[in-house]
């Protein structure tokens, strides 16, 4: 268990030095990230299925318009998670407005699947 340890990255915070104090003992501290496993499973899933709907809602209109290839969407889920419903719903409605197939389906139960998500801490 010791040596798992001392692979984990390190993030070392070091406290400003006082007037008339000897640093000859500096103090570090640890500081890792617990990931729950679920969370992050939940997570995976929900962008493999937001994957496969664009693509899905995008096939048609992409074999369509070889000549100009417009790539799919990008929506980001961390960016959802931070407004409102209603906010989520115009910024999906926004992101998905040159799609020629209908897409409140899709906007509907992504709304529903993002509910109870929790948003995954970045390592930076």
């Amino acid at each position: 268990m010791a040596s798992k340890s001392r692979d984990l990255p390190r993030v070392t915070f070091e406290a400003p030095e006082k007037p008339g104090e000897e640093s000859s003992h500096k103090k570090l501290g640890k500081l890792t990230i617990k990931y729950n496993r679920k969370d992050l499973q939940r997570w995976l899933d929900l962008e493999e299925w937001i994957d496969a709907q664009l693509q899905e809602l995008y096939q048609y209109q992409l074999q369509e318009e070889e000549d100009t290839a417009t790539p799919e969407p990008e929506i980001d889920i961390e960016d959802l998670l931070e407004v409102s419903n209603e906010e989520q719903k115009s910024k999906l409605q926004e992101i998905l407005h040159e799609c020629s197939r209908p897409t409140e389906d899709f906007i509907t139960e992504l709304l529903s699947r993002l509910q109870g998500l929790r948003k995954i801490p970045q390592r930076k």
